[in-house]
């Protein structure tokens, strides 16, 4: 390219980089720079150390856009991290709020339980201190008691203690004995063919014993099924069927008298031993009555018809040991109660009762064991 030595030269400082330098014809030859406020005139002779200068500086100003550019996208990620770790940390710090604040929650409860304990605490120490001042006084009651404990164990040792004791206690089973020996004899209790044989040997009677055991029992069989007799009398069955027990007046009367002497018999025994009875008696001889304390009176015995009541009475009801003049179902019930006294002195002294119709066979059982030597041994 050919210039003249007049021509002005308009170089673009935005283009100068990429601008290969212009050919140098002449040294009069001037460059005008577009770009600036101040444009500058450089000489000709200028212009090749111009354009290297400005090459470099262009070459420096794209090094340092892309060290710009470099440093942006480095800031730009480190920018990312950074708001993502305050993201992170914003939302760890949230949690750790709300377990703060959780915490804080269950603080509160376990200080309001705390101080609810501390109460209760408090309440069971007073009342423990005063079970315990109560079990200290129990503790010297008990002491006390033990002591006392102790010397009547040794007022019960010893010849004058426990041995004083049971041979009072022997003396006095041998003055029962005694006593209840003599109601025996007053009233004795024995099989019907011993009476009849007592009976003909004191009126002298030579009768042979075939006749005799042709109105008597078989005197083979055991004592046990023969019938038994109170001072020689019979008690006969009571057949609660009929109106009446017996179809004479005689056994009437005679059945009567037997239930007076085991009334009165056991009346004896009983005062003899100390045994309050269960059903009290009134003595009358042959218009004995037995007393009924209940509020109401049932049937007997499923043997004396479970069926027929008595009655019901609020007070103490007396029943008939005899049946002259008097109903026969009360009279039935008056045997059983009087059976019920001998079960409960059989009882007393540790023996079972025959059954609700062995009247006579109880008072026997009775007066034997209190005879034999068990009943002294205790």
């Amino acid at each position: 390219m050919d210039f003249n030595q007049n021509d002005h030269i308009t170089i673009d400082l935005d283009s100068a980089s990429s601008a290969a330098p212009p050919p140098a014809d002449s040294e009069e030859k001037e460059m005008i720079v577009i770009g600036s406020d101040n444009p500058k005139i450089i000489e000709w002779e200028e212009l090749q150390q111009e354009l290297a200068r400005l090459w470099s500086l262009s070459s420096a100003l794209n090094k340092a856009k892309e060290k710009k550019e470099e440093l942006s996208e480095r800031i730009e990620a480190i920018i990312k991290q950074v708001r993502e770790e305050y993201l992170r940390q914003s939302n760890e710090l949230e949690d750790m709020r709300e377990k703060l604040e959780a915490r804080k929650l269950t603080l509160g409860n376990l200080s309001m339980y705390t101080k609810r304990t501390l109460e209760d605490v408090g309440s069971q120490r007073e009342q423990l201190c005063t079970k315990t001042r109560m079990l200290l006084v129990a503790g010297k009651t008990l002491s006390a008691a033990h002591q006392q404990l102790q010397e009547a164990n040794k007022l019960l040792t010893g010849k004058r203690g426990h041995g004083n004791l049971k041979k009072l206690q022997k003396m006095l089973r041998s003055r029962q004995q005694y006593m209840i020996t003599q109601v025996s004899t007053l009233y004795p209790v024995k099989a019907l063919h011993e009476s009849k044989e007592k009976i003909d040997s004191r009126r002298g009677s030579n009768k042979s014993r075939d006749s005799a055991g042709s109105s008597l029992p078989n005197m083979s069989k055991p004592e046990q099924v023969s019938p038994l007799t109170i001072s020689g009398l019979q008690l006969t069955a009571i057949p609660l069927k009929k109106m009446s027990f017996f179809s004479n007046k005689m056994d009437i009367q005679r059945s009567a008298t037997v239930l007076g002497y085991i009334a009165h018999a056991v009346f004896l025994i009983a005062s003899y031993l100390d045994v309050p009875l269960r059903y009290p008696l009134r003595l009358g001889g042959s218009r004995s009555y037995i007393l009924d304390h209940g509020s109401s009176v049932e049937s007997a015995s499923s043997d004396l018809m479970a069926h027929s009541i008595i009655g019901v009475n609020t007070k103490s009801t007396e029943f008939p040991l005899f049946l002259e003049g008097q109903d026969a179902t009360r009279a039935a019930y008056a045997l059983f109660l009087l059976n019920k006294d001998l079960e409960q002195l059989l009882n007393y002294i540790g023996a079972e009762s025959l059954g609700p119709r062995h009247c006579l066979a109880n008072l026997k059982e009775l007066t034997r064991i209190i005879q034999s030597q068990e009943y002294i041994d205790g």
